[in-house]
């Protein structure tokens, strides 16, 4: 690529040795702008914060000298050369000393307008990412009408099987059967008010005791003959050791 038909910019006597500045420029070269930034602005190297500000710089040329859009450039070209080096000494023990040098850089950066063909693959695809994200998020719009529309579905549908359910009573708690007297019966037996006694029932109320004692005599007298005789076959049992000892000492007595 020649570099007359691109913008550079140019860093002179960069305090920076070439050494470390040129795998920073590795990483860019021949990449369009977006690529670049994105790259140098996550490359550790302390070179990249440096290559960064000097393609902000190329880029503010071209737009500001030649008219140039900044989405439609890339790096076209980027190099480091060695640049003068400062000598300094360091003490050293019996009057010597160490040589230090300070090495720095010319850093360039040019770019250039991207070729028709790059630009116009770069807005296909461009449009092609536009309408997938498109036709993602319409389909995406549409799986979530859908569903809302099955949740209500099935919402309705669950709404008169709950109220069947509620509504229809269970087979084990069916209605036990009436077993006592019905209302009519219960009311007439509760207001019928007792009957009063007349001569004839009372009469025959008498004549019933009468009876009665004679009868409660003969019982008693019959547990009172039981008790005696239960006492004689006591009396009449065989005897017992206790007994004989007993009857013994009555005799001697």
């Amino acid at each position: 690529m020649d570099e007359a038909l691109g913008t550079r910019a140019v860093l002179r006597y960069c305090r920076m040795s070439a050494f470390k500045v040129r795998p920073v420029l590795d990483l860019i070269r021949g990449r369009d702008l977006e690529d670049a930034q994105d790259i140098l602005r996550f490359s550790e190297r302390d070179a990249a914060r440096v290559v960064s500000k000097l393609l902000a710089s190329a880029v503010a040329n071209a737009e500001n000298n030649d008219a140039q859009s900044a989405d439609e450039l890339y790096v076209s070209a980027c190099y480091a050369d060695e640049a003068t080096t400062m000598k300094r000494w360091r003490p050293r023990a019996r009057g010597r000393a160490t040589r230090i040098r300070k090495r720095t850089s010319h850093i360039t950066v040019v770019v250039t307008r991207l070729p028709d063909e790059r630009l116009a693959r770069r807005r296909a695809r461009d449009t092609g990412d536009a309408g997938a994200r498109r036709a993602r998020r319409v389909a995406g719009a549409r799986r979530q009408r859908v569903a809302a529309s099955q949740a209500a579905e099935e919402a309705a549908a669950a709404v008169p099987e709950a109220a069947e359910k509620a509504g229809a009573p269970d087979v084990g708690e069916e209605a036990a059967p009436v077993t006592g007297p019905r209302s009519d019966e219960t009311g007439a037996s509760g207001d019928a008010a007792p009957s009063e006694p007349t001569p004839e029932s009372e009469e025959e109320e008498a004549e019933g005791g009468a009876d009665a004692e004679p009868a409660a005599e003969a019982h008693e007298a019959a547990e009172a003959e039981a008790a005696e005789a239960e006492t004689d076959e006591q009396q009449h049992e065989e005897p017992t050791p206790k007994r004989r000892t007993r009857a013994r000492k009555e005799k001697r007595d």
